[in-house]
Order: structure tokens, then C-alpha cells, then sequence
């Protein structure tokens, strides 16, 4: 990506510090185990580790260097029964879910030589998890469980704290990265609308608030002949070009990429969300021709660019784009009642990362509903398992994600020059639009290839916010 962000994720595991002196072998047992469980935690993230904690104290130095660092995410080890003050004291002053790993050394027992010990240290599972949610609630604290066993391994933990992790790296790039707003939301959008502050408060994300006038600039001192032309490159690499493409004839356009590119790590931009409604003339219709491309360059290296000026989106997009690798700005487009599925697409800047074969780049002479003409570009999501991801507000001004799984199917398609596929829902074409509309989504979704909804629930609670799912 071309801003890297990296989630910091509180490891911790407690035991009850009353067994230790009475079953001196739990000690090198339950150091083994816990250094077993980090390998769990994927190399993606940064490890902010805690310890094994067993005493209050131990608890509030943990709890310090969470605070200290940031998480995103707390991830707590049971290593054996104990009791909540073990828990509380490290997460009490962290607004971040704690995930409780509750995992079983052994499948089984052999029943007949087993020890006190030896049930404590490797066959005692679920003795605390109760006391634990219990106490997460009555603290105001999101929680989840993960249940499982080590030996012979356990496919269902890791996937578990996988997908856990990569929700946390949401959290991290939300915090990290900033958002660049060029000109303002299409004209009377008023679903886009939004309140930056309140974004900024709710989901930590800042705004950065652009002019026109510089982005036509933006480009005036990129001189490295060198670097446009391997930008050229690029371009021809990742488009098809109707009429066929040149370096020469993508030239400016990817000057303007160079330039994008440097300003994205110069203002550490993770999202931009950008409209134009003024006079495509001279400098300004020379961008306004090829910024559909450029931006789509940008997308492919991480940074969600959305058009019509829609921030939520733009979100939208980078959270697909995160937690699946594909982040695909969408809207409803029609219904093929016949075969029963909903067409979905959007013209603007797409993800080559969706697309199941090389994307296209035409010229049209006028952007449909919008100022000026210039290069278009479609992408071609394959067929086979889609999420879509709206995020929407309420009357207070609290966000909600909206969340539907699909299937694309293979068939015709709108073949001028916007990225569109066809989806079938479980619910059927009909019954889909009925029930996404109800939720009260914008009139933009994001799509991503394969299903994600798993994952999505689990960023939903780490921002804390409501989730809907239509269809699975």
C-alpha cells in the first residue's frame, strides 16, 4: 500500500496466581503454552504483549502498556481458571473489544492418570469464560469468545484470530491515515452528506479538505522522465486501451499518477473522496479527461478513491479493500427480472484487484450526469462469491454498516465502460432491493470478491457500531 499501516494487537494470558506455589509444574507449562498461543497471532500485526498475568498488579502493568501503545484489539489467553480481577485491571481504561481464547492443551483426557495439576494445567477449559463476559458486561466492554483445543491444532482458532486481527487493522488504518476531500459531494446527494467532525469522533477518521486549483498543479514539477515513463508503463500494464495504448499517449496521465502518488504519502492519505462540477477547460479539463485512470492507479495500491465526493464510501471501499484485498465502489443499476439477479456497478476510478480479467480504458465524450468527457474505465469482477458493504447514519448522526453476500453469475453485461456484474441473492432480485433499501443505506455500496460478513461483524464491534446483514 502506499501509506502501510500495521494493527497493534494486546496479547495477554491469565491463571489464577493461588495454584502456582501449590503446582510448581504449571509454571514452565503454562510459559510453554503462552508462547505456543502468540505463534497463533498472524505476523501482519504488532504483537503488544502483556504477559502472563496472575496478580492485579500484573493486570495494571499490562493494562499500562496497552493504554501505552494503542491497541486496536485485546486478545487474552485462558490459561486456566481465574478470577476476573486477572482481566479487569489490564482492559478497564481501553475502549477496544476483548476477544477471550479459550483453549484446551488436550482433546481428552486420559481419565484414569490425571492429576490436579495436570487437569489445571492442560484440560481445564470453560471454568472462567462465564466470569469473564460477565464482568466485560457489567464494565461497559464488547467482547467475544473463541473456544478450541491445541493439540493436533485448531483451524477454527486460527481463522478465528485471523480474521479478528485483520478487523483490527481496519481500526489502525482509520486512525493512522487521513481522508482528502476534493471539492465537495455531488449536488444534492444528501445521503452523502456528512459532518467531518462527527466522523472524526465517532470514527476516527480526519478529513483533509482539498481545492481543485491544486490538484490541477499538482503535477507542474514532476520533471523524472524516467519515473513517468515506468509510470506509463504501469498503466499500459494494468488497462486495455481501446484504439490501443502508447507511453506517449498515457504520458500526462501518468505524470499525474507520480504526482498523486508522492501527495498520498506526503498527507498519509488513506481515502479520497473527490467531485468536479466546474468548466472541463484547459488545465482543469485535462485532469478532469484522465482522473477516472489516475485515481484507479491509486486504488490498486490501497488508497480508496471514491467519486461524486462520497466519504462514506470511501470507507466503505477501504475497509473491503483491507480485510478482502478488493474494494469496488458500487450502486444498483438494474434488474434482470428474466434471469432474477441484480445488475450492480459505477462508472468512476475501480479496483483492478476485482476484476477477473484485464480492465478496459475508453474515451467517451461526456461523463454521464457529469462535467466533461474523457477515459472510462470497466472492471470485470469474475464470477463466484461477492459482499457488498454500505456504511449510513442515523438521525443522531451514528453510523451503521449494511451488509449483503451474493453470488456472480456469468452473463451479459453493460458494455459502456462502467464496471458492472450480476448478483444473485438467496432472497431473490426483488426481494434483495426490497430489504437493502429498507435498511437505509446511501445509494453507493462497496463490493469485494468473496463473502465477508464474518469478518465484518467483527469490525463492526470494534468500531461499535450496529451491523445489519440482508442476505447470506
Amino acid at each position: 500500500m502506499l501509506v502501510e499501516t500495521k494493527a497493534k494487537v494486546g496479547v495477554f494470558a491469565i491463571a489464577l496466581g493461588a495454584y502456582l506455589p501449590q503446582f510448581p509444574t504449571l509454571v514452565p507449562e503454562f510459559e510453554a503454552q503462552y508462547e505456543d498461543f502468540k505463534k497463533l497471532i498472524p505476523g501482519s500485526v504488532e504483537i503488544v504483549d502483556g504477559g502472563i498475568v496472575t496478580t492485579k498488579e500484573l493486570s495494571d502493568k499490562a493494562g499500562e502498556k496497552f493504554r501505552t501503545f494503542d491497541v486496536d484489539i485485546v486478545i487474552l489467553q485462558l490459561l486456566t481458571y481465574a478470577t476476573s480481577y486477572n482481566m479487569l485491571p489490564a482492559v478497564r481504561d481501553i475502549d477496544v473489544p476483548v476477544v477471550l481464547v479459550n483453549i484446551q492443551k488436550k482433546r481428552a483426557a486420559d481419565y484414569e492418570n490425571t492429576d490436579t495439576p495436570k487437569w489445571l494445567g492442560e484440560l481445564y477449559a470453560c471454568g472462567a469464560v462465564g466470569e469473564m463476559v460477565s464482568d466485560l458486561e457489567r464494565a461497559g466492554k464488547r467482547h467475544a469468545v473463541i473456544t478450541g483445543v491445541s493439540e493436533g491444532g485448531d483451524d477454527i482458532v486460527k481463522k478465528e484470530i485471523g480474521e479478528w486481527c485483520k478487523a483490527a487493522q481496519v481500526r489502525r488504518r482509520f486512525r493512522e491515515t487521513n481522508l482528502a476531500q476534493i471539492g465537495r459531494p455531488y449536488p444534492g446527494m444528501m445521503d452523502l452528506y456528512i459532518d467531518e467532525t462527527n466522523l472524526y469522533h465517532r470514527m476516527w477518521v480526519y478529513t483533509k479538505q482539498f481545492d481543485w486549483e491544486k490538484m490541477w498543479a499538482i503535477a507542474d514539477d514532476i520533471k523524472d522522465e524516467e519515473a513517468i515513463k515506468e509510470k506509463a508503463e504501469d498503466i499500459l500494464d494494468t488497462f486495455e486501451i481501446e484504439g490501443g495504448g502508447t507511453v506517449e499517449k498515457v504520458w500526462d496521465m501518468a505524470r499525474y499518477v507520480v504526482a498523486f502518488e508522492r501527495w498520498v504519502k506526503e498527507e498519509k492519505l488513506g481515502f479520497v473522496a473527490s467531485h468536479y462540477d466546474g468548466f472541463a477547460k484547459g488545465i482543469a479539463g485535462k485532469l478532469d479527461s484522465m482522473l477516472i485512470p489516475a485515481f484507479s492507479m491509486l486504488i490498486k495500491q490501497g488508497t480508496a478513491c471514491a467519486v461524486e465526493g462520497d466519504i462514506k464510501v470511501a470507507m466503505a471501499m477501504s475497509i473491503l479493500k483491507t480485510i478482502a484485498g478488493s474494494g469496488q465502489l458500487s450502486e444498483m443499476y438494474s434488474i434482470d427480472f428474466d434471469d432474477d439477479v441484480c445488475i450492480i456497478g459505477h462508472s468512476g476510478s475501480g479496483d483492478y484487484d476485482i476484476s477477473g480479467k484485464k480492465p478496459t480504458m475508453k474515451i467517451v465524450p461526456v461523463f454521464h450526469g457529469k462535467t466533461g468527457g474523457g477515459y472510462l474505465t470497466q472492471f470485470y469482477p469474475p464470477a463466484g462469491p461477492v459482499t457488498y458493504l454500505a456504511i449510513t447514519q442515523d438521525g443522531d448522526g451514528h453510523f451503521k454498516f449494511v451488509v449483503a453476500e451474493g453470488i456472480n453469475e456469468e452473463g451479459e453485461i453493460f458494455n459502456f465502460g462502467d464496471t458492472n456484474m450480476r448478483t444473485r441473492f438467496s432472497c431473490g432480485a426483488r426481494e434483495f432491493v426490497n430489504r437493502w433499501s429498507e435498511a437505509g443505506p446511501t445509494h453507493h455500496m462497496a463490493a469485494c470478491i468473496g463473502h465477508y460478513s464474518d469478518i465484518l461483524i467483527k469490525v463492526a464491534k470494534i468500531f461499535n457500531v450496529p451491523i445489519e446483514i440482508i442476505t447470506k
